[in-house]
């Protein structure tokens, strides 16, 4: 099975979201919707630059700490919850401001994990996040916010050393954001194929 594009992709949660939606309002206390949306607004919010994926984020969080106000025991709410913490603290330049944000993340991984003890996903994010603030210096150091941000002053230095250091911490970076990413859409993916959705028309 091929893996989707990203423009397959992103057809494939702005569906979700706008089932998500029509779904809540219908039923606002339905706890696994609010999951479901909250989890695709977090996707989606890859696809946007800068404040618009910040934004994006935090709609995000308000629908999973929603989710978690109708179901305080809701697993899978606190592990997307985790992820929308850690995608934001890469956004953030300042590193004490990132680092709020990582053990935040780490807290509700944690949670989640107890709740859920044999769930190795969210072991393993656990893990991740407590290499957060290592990597976010790293990636800020090579000038990742700038490209994440917008155009800015680029770095200085041209050895060779330096860019194969860029270029290794861009690798993880991609890696480790990369996998967070992948495991969010894919738990969306099954959940909303669990729930008997309709997908969406293949391209033609």
């Amino acid at each position: 099975m091929e893996m989707p594009s990203d423009f397959d992709r992103l057809l494939f949660f702005e569906h979700a979201r706008r089932t998500a939606e029509a779904t809540h309002a219908k039923n606002p206390l339905d706890a696994d919707n609010l999951t479901k949306w909250g989890s695709v607004l977090l996707e989606l919010s890859q696809f946007q630059n800068g404040s618009d994926s910040k934004k994006m984020i935090q709609d995000a969080i308000d629908k999973l700490e929603e989710a978690l106000v109708v179901d305080p025991t809701k697993h899978d709410a606190l592990w997307c919850l985790g992820n929308a913490y850690t995608s934001n603290a890469f956004l953030i330049p300042d590193l004490d401001e990132a680092r709020g944000l990582f053990d935040k993340a780490s807290q509700y991984f944690e949670q989640a994990s107890q709740l859920e003890p044999q769930n190795e996903l969210y072991k393993k994010s656990l893990e991740v996040t407590a290499k957060g603030p290592e990597l976010h210096a790293e990636i800020h150091k090579h000038g990742f916010s700038q490209q994440a941000m917008g155009p800015g002053p680029s770095s200085s230095g041209s050895s060779k050393q330096q860019s194969t250091k860029r270029s290794k911490s861009s690798d993880l970076k991609y890696d480790i954001m990369g996998w967070i990413i992948l495991a969010v859409g894919i738990v969306t993916w099954v959940g909303f194929a669990k729930s008997n959705m309709p997908p969406p028309p293949p391209p033609r």
